[in-house]
């Protein structure tokens, strides 16, 4: 599967920050290589947490709504890995990856959602009106009611 976020999305969101943490110790020049692991554990780390409410097939399916949601999580959490395969990180840094963290398991427990591409019901197109997390209760016909009651 694909990162949820790149190089460029990185550096959009970290100008100036991306070429202090992530210089090679040697050369002093941005580290590309390390920055792709970086953002491919974040990706890892994402479905890792996400496995607890949604299948592999349904976070492949996401919207693009989703997937932005999931970027700037992804941005987070691979700037925060990136840091520390450098050396370099600092407390605000570590904050941002909490917070992440955090939201990240609050959608797996269900306090938040994601939506995909993929249509609601059977394939055949005959669907029944009910959205992916709703429940459906079937119960029998109550038994005691106002009229039968007054019958007695």
């Amino acid at each position: 599967m694909a990162a949820y976020a790149t190089i460029a999305d990185l550096e959009a969101r970290f100008p100036s920050d991306l070429a202090l943490v992530a210089a090679d110790e040697a050369t002093g020049l941005r580290d590309d290589v390390r920055i792709g692991h970086g953002l491919d554990d974040a990706s890892t780390e994402i479905r890792a947490i996400l496995a607890a409410r949604y299948s592999p097939a349904e976070l492949a399916a996401l919207d693009q709504s989703s997937l932005d949601v999931l970027r700037v999580y992804a941005i987070d959490v691979a700037f925060y890995r990136i840091a520390l395969a450098f050396s370099r990180s600092t407390e605000n840094i570590k904050e941002r990856y909490d917070q992440a963290i955090k939201r990240l398991e609050a959608i797996a427990s269900g306090k938040g959602a994601l939506t995909t591409t993929t249509p609601t019901g059977p394939a055949d197109g005959t669907g029944d009106g009910v959205g992916q997390n709703e429940v459906i209760v079937s119960a029998p016909e109550r038994m005691f009611t106002r009229e039968r009651l007054g019958r007695i």
